[in-house]
């Protein structure tokens, strides 16, 4: 089976989260994306970001007709800060080892993989598939990653809350489902 893991914060998920997945899937010919909110992530420090909760609701209700498409609340239940490589350990356990578990980043990422905890053990539990961020280049990449080629939609989460914040509609950036359960828990407001 070929998986694909997209963790992040989705503070809100938007059309440009959604895309993406759609285009690896197709790529990589995967089975399924699971898509894993964060609790508290290792990388932004001091970033104020809605509940766990509210963030895992908001994929929960985006992804919901796309049969492709699962959620995981696994560094949810863990609490405080996850490291990817316990997630993959995890995951791992989970599908077995004839899985093939491909861990989706963008390139921003990349900037500061020589941070990760424990990427050696990282790259044995997974292959990497990098996508090209609006912004940030595809250099240095090590030649094991896989990248891919894909037009990135140029919507990113603070785009999104920054609108909201001022007024403006996001309608064209967060599903239908999203923006109500925003409008609704008055989130970014």
């Amino acid at each position: 089976m070929r998986i694909g893991i997209l963790g992040g914060t989705f503070d809100p998920i938007h059309f440009g989260h959604l895309y993406l997945a759609e285009k690896i899937c197709q790529n990589l010919n995967l089975k399924k994306i699971i898509f894993v909110p964060t609790y508290v992530t290792p990388h932004k420090k001091d970033v104020d970001i809605s509940s766990a909760i509210d963030r895992y609701r908001m994929v929960s209700l985006a992804i919901a007709k796309n049969k492709g498409f699962e959620i995981s609340d696994i560094e949810i239940k863990r609490k405080g800060r996850s490291y990817s490589v316990e997630t993959l350990k995890a995951l791992r356990k989970r599908y077995g080892a004839s899985a093939e578990i491909f861990f989706i980043t963008g390139s921003d990422s990349l900037k500061d993989i020589d941070k990760w905890k424990n990427l050696k053990a990282i790259t044995r539990l997974c292959k990497f598939a990098v996508v090209k961020r609006p912004g940030f280049g595809l250099r240095n990449i090590p030649s094991n990653f896989i990248v891919l080629k894909i037009s990135a939609k140029d919507i990113s989460a603070t785009m999104v809350r920054q609108r909201i914040k001022d007024g403006k509609g996001v309608e064209k950036m967060v599903p239908r489902s999203v923006r109500n359960y925003i409008n609704k828990h008055r989130l970014y407001a």
